[in-house]
């Protein structure tokens, strides 16, 4: 399986998050790139560059304004002279009977949930790069491979189609799928991130094109906790196009391959042309932020039962944070799907 990656994402580099009123250290770091490749390069995955896809890509998915404001933000925070080193946002407008402001600072607000995506100088050129990744990855398919893997950062299923949270900016695998719709009638997005994909959820919720299922931790107790239910079925004409599975915090591989079984139910009766898997790593017994208890071996065995689903597929990066054994899970996985494919 070819790996698309690029070292422009390393221009994003975010140091603010806050946690229950202690800022720390963010856990998006560069670094995690640098051992995702070190699974690919266990998994002899031949790397490639991405194409540069441009506006067009990520206008399928995100609004005008909402890119205008990523591409105009650091110079115009910049320009305020006497702003921090990363944009945080200090309002959130619900946006009831709201009137879109011009001030960066009122834009900042509008167009994030949390304060859990600091914008710096670089982040506008990393997220276009991890959105070429994707495009890529999505484009290999179109060009005849079985399956791609692409190595996004900073991710994106957090990412609605105006508004950044949880890390994510623009969402590349919303961007995948809708160029991989170019092409497939029907598309389904599988995500299994332990945090559930809010923003992808969003972006296709009265939608009937495009398959939404995300499994993951419980929203009752975890990020982020006002979506995720499984009641969220869809509206208008995607009505039963979106599928979410909680799971209890520290469910371990075989709570998972049971959810697993009935989002797989769920796709074949979809018949999609492509799938894209939203892959999160952060599932991990071992991942710094402690929602669910997969394996490794879990995560191989998670990656035999997408290949299993016989689709051409997209693995988009997710999350998965710095532990030391975040690279083998990767490397699981792919495994996991190409001996059984």
């Amino acid at each position: 399986m070819k790996a698309v990656y690029t070292e422009l994402h390393r221009s994003h580099d975010p140091q603010f998050y806050l946690v229950r009123g202690v800022v720390k250290r963010t856990t998006e770091q560069p670094e995690r790139a640098d051992r995702l490749l070190a699974g690919l390069k266990v998994g002899n995955h031949e790397l490639v560059a991405p194409t540069h896809f441009g506006q067009e890509a990520r206008a399928r998915v995100h609004s005008p304004e909402y890119l205008n404001f990523l591409e105009e933000a650091w110079e115009a925070w910049a320009a305020l002279g006497d702003a921090g080193t990363e944009m945080i946002p200090n309002m959130h407008p619900v946006r009831h009977a709201a009137t879109y402001p011009t001030h960066i600072v009122g834009r900042l607000g509008w167009h994030t949930i949390d304060t859990s995506a600091p914008i710096g100088p670089g982040t506008w050129e990393g997220a276009c790069a991890a959105t070429d990744v994707a495009t890529t990855a999505a484009q290999l398919l179109l060009d005849g491979e079985d399956a791609a893997y692409a190595l996004c950062r900073p991710p994106g299923h957090h990412a609605y189609r105006d508004i950044a949270s949880g890390f994510c900016f623009m969402n590349n695998s919303a961007i995948a799928a809708a160029h991989l719709r170019q092409r497939h009638e029907r598309v389904a997005i599988l995500d299994v991130d332990v945090h559930h994909g809010n923003g992808t959820q969003g972006i296709f919720y009265e939608r009937p094109d495009v398959l939404t299922i995300s499994i993951h931790a419980d929203p009752a107790h975890y990020y982020p906790f006002v979506w995720g239910y499984a009641h969220e079925r869809g509206a208008g004409a995607g009505l039963g196009a979106n599928l979410n599975i909680p799971l209890a915090l520290k469910s371990g591989d075989d709570t998972y391959l049971k959810a697993f079984e009935t989002a797989a139910k769920t796709i074949h009766a979809f018949a999609p042309g492509a799938l894209v898997v939203a892959l999160g790593l952060d599932a991990s017994e071992h991942d710094p932020l402690k929602g669910l208890s997969v394996t490794t071996p879990g995560f191989r065995r998670i990656g035999g039962a997408i290949a299993r689903l016989g689709l051409p597929t997209v693995f988009v990066q997710e999350g998965g944070y710095l532990s030391d054994i975040l690279g083998q899970n990767l490397t699981a996985v792919l495994a996991g799907f190409e001996a059984a494919r």
